[in-house]
């Protein structure tokens, strides 16, 4: 638990041939942490706040709702701490998630992919309601202890690691804790700082963790009035996009982490100088199901 958090910052390179040699785009690689993404973050961050408050003790189940990689963080520190974890997840998450989910001992409740993460909240919410004596739900959605992990951790190392540099920050909306988090940490110290807010291009949509939030349950933690801007991506321009970092950077990354550099890189064209920073969310490992690893053997940036 003592490795979550001081992930490394990495300068994109061949991705930005292009772009005017005054920006400079960097991404946070996530995948470093413990259990390999972002979550790990907000997720030890509840677990210790929910400790400290004695909403979470001995003999309680650790129940949410989850795309996969808070569930994987509730799975390795429910583990380390000795809770058992249920989890409710939209049945069409990839495979690798699954199956290292089950490699932690976690109780997995399948919910309709149709309804996407809005229907395992659903779900959670009915089991938590049937019996509130047995689960500790810290409801990931709603819970401040999300966004409090990013503004009190990943915020300051992103302001540390640019020399207080940063222009721009791009992130995408999930659970929205990334965005909200490291947006207000960085409005706190640099008052002109752009935030740029990433979301799916269509409500059905392949970007694992991502909400269309016009079509889908609107987090309680998002703050509406904190994004400068917005960038939609479409799912397909993603994939191009993790191919591109595979083979011509050197980073196999997640889907999500495809489209918030894609996004980054669509700020980063429109400036003649500045310091954009994204989040690279997770490694490509939970995706190699996927088919589109093998479409082209050459890829280009879809910018």
């Amino acid at each position: 638990m003592e490795l979550v958090g001081n992930t490394p910052l990495l300068r994109l390179q061949r991705s930005t041939l292009d772009i005017d040699p005054n920006v400079r785009v960097y991404a946070k690689a996530e995948y470093f942490n413990p259990g390999g993404s972002v979550k790990d973050r907000p997720a030890l961050n509840m677990v210790i706040e929910a400790e400290r408050s004695g909403a979470l003790k001995e003999g309680k189940t650790i129940l949410d709702a989850t795309s996969g990689n808070t569930g994987i963080a509730y799975a390795w520190i429910g583990a380390a701490k000795g809770y058992p974890v249920t989890l409710c997840l939209p049945s069409n998450a990839s495979p690798e998630r699954k199956k290292i989910l089950k490699a932690y001992g976690v109780e997995l409740v399948l919910t309709d992919p149709t309804e996407s993460t809005d229907g395992a909240q659903r779900k959670a919410k009915e089991l938590y309601a049937a019996d509130p004596e047995k689960y500790f739900y810290p409801d990931q959605y709603n819970n401040d202890g999300n966004w409090r992990a990013h503004f009190e951790h990943t915020g300051p190392e992103i302001w540390r690691q640019t020399a207080n540099e940063v222009t721009h920050f791009v992130a995408g909306l999930g659970t929205t804790g990334t965005f909200v988090g490291v947006g207000r940490y960085l409005k706190s110290v640099k008052q002109n700082i752009e935030l740029v807010s990433m979301q799916p291009a269509t409500p059905l949509h392949g970007l694992e963790g991502m909400k269309h939030l016009e079509t889908a349950l609107v987090p309680g933690i998002y703050d509406p009035g904190l994004a400068n801007s917005q960038v939609t991506v479409e799912t397909e321009d993603a994939y191009s996009m993790c191919r591109f970092l595979a083979q011509k950077e050197g980073l196999f990354v997640g889907v999500s982490a495809g489209a918030n550099v894609l996004a980054a890189l669509r700020i980063a064209r429109r400036l003649k100088s500045g310091v954009v920073v994204t989040i690279l969310c997770d490694s490509g490992d939970k995706y190699l199901s996927d088919s589109f690893w093998s479409r082209m053997t050459e890829v280009e940036p879809v910018v």
